[in-house]
């Protein structure tokens, strides 16, 4: 009895540090929400770190499944945004973003701390209706594994995390490190989202760039040494198949043509 009231003290104290501090609170949990301006809230959770302790966030409206691997962002809603500020945002989403796969959209908060490192949040899931855009395979099948389930993915706190603060730390729950947005991530190492792979057909007539653009400085004297040691991208998942051609090898050529190649003969 002993041993189990020590269990649960323990896990009592570890929970404020398990749990997230940015609770959205719209859209809820699967919601149905026409493609367009997407009105985003949320809320301290409670548990720490609390809204005060951070400086600065990244929205992302991100589809696909529970793991790095099968998720894409698709449209950043703001970025480097100031808490203060406010609790509300706009995503604008645009028909040609994805298809309309049902709860397999949520919301990434990408949230900085004034201690230092980052903490990841996540939304509910819904359904954006009325799209027309294209879902990669993968993506489609992480939600489908879901069974309609609206969770979405599992916190990332790495705040106060050391060199590691930026994505180290989001290691462990495999690979959300590279959701990161780039100019977000701190120490030696910077982690860079899976390439896209090109789909086989062109379905839109607009397009939206993958990530935001990012402020840079002109330099004038010399700027000092580069502090990233390496970036690390994301492995590919996708796979190709190759098959045999077994058409049989033209023949050679006859009449004018036989006559032509002939006089090139020496």
């Amino acid at each position: 009895m002993r041993f189990r009231l020590s269990a649960i003290s323990l896990l009592a104290a570890l929970t404020p540090y398990a749990l997230a501090d940015v609770l959205v609170t719209s859209p809820a949990a699967g919601a149905q929400l026409p493609f367009g301006n997407i009105q985003v809230t949320w809320k301290d959770s409670g548990v720490a770190p609390a809204l005060s302790a951070l400086t600065t966030y990244t929205l992302q409206l991100v589809v696909g499944g529970q793991e790095a691997s099968s998720q894409t962002p698709l449209i950043t809603c703001a970025n480097n945004a100031l808490f203060s500020a406010g609790n509300t945002a706009t995503c604008v989403v645009g028909q040609g973003a994805a298809a309309s796969t049902a709860n397999g959209f949520f919301l990434q908060f990408t949230s900085v701390a004034s201690e230092g490192g980052t903490v990841i949040n996540y939304s509910s899931r819904f359904t954006v209706t009325g799209m027309n855009g294209r879902t990669g395979a993968a993506q489609i099948a992480g939600v489908t594994a879901l069974n309609g389930a609206t969770t979405g993915p599992t916190t990332v706190n790495s705040v106060n995390n050391g060199a590691a603060a930026g994505g180290g730390g989001a290691a462990a729950v495999g690979g959300s490190q590279f959701t990161v947005p780039y100019n977000l991530q701190t120490g030696l190492t910077k982690y860079a989202p899976m390439q896209p792979v090109p789909p086989t057909k062109i379905t839109v007539n607009q397009y939206t760039p993958l990530n935001p653009t990012s402020a840079y400085t002109v330099a004038t004297t010399w700027m000092p040494r580069p502090s990233i040691a390496t970036t690390l991208t994301a492995a590919q998942t996708f796979s190709v198949s190759s098959m045999e051609n077994t058409a049989a090898a033209a023949s050679n050529p006859t009449g004018n043509m036989a006559k032509f190649l002939a006089r090139w003969k020496d």
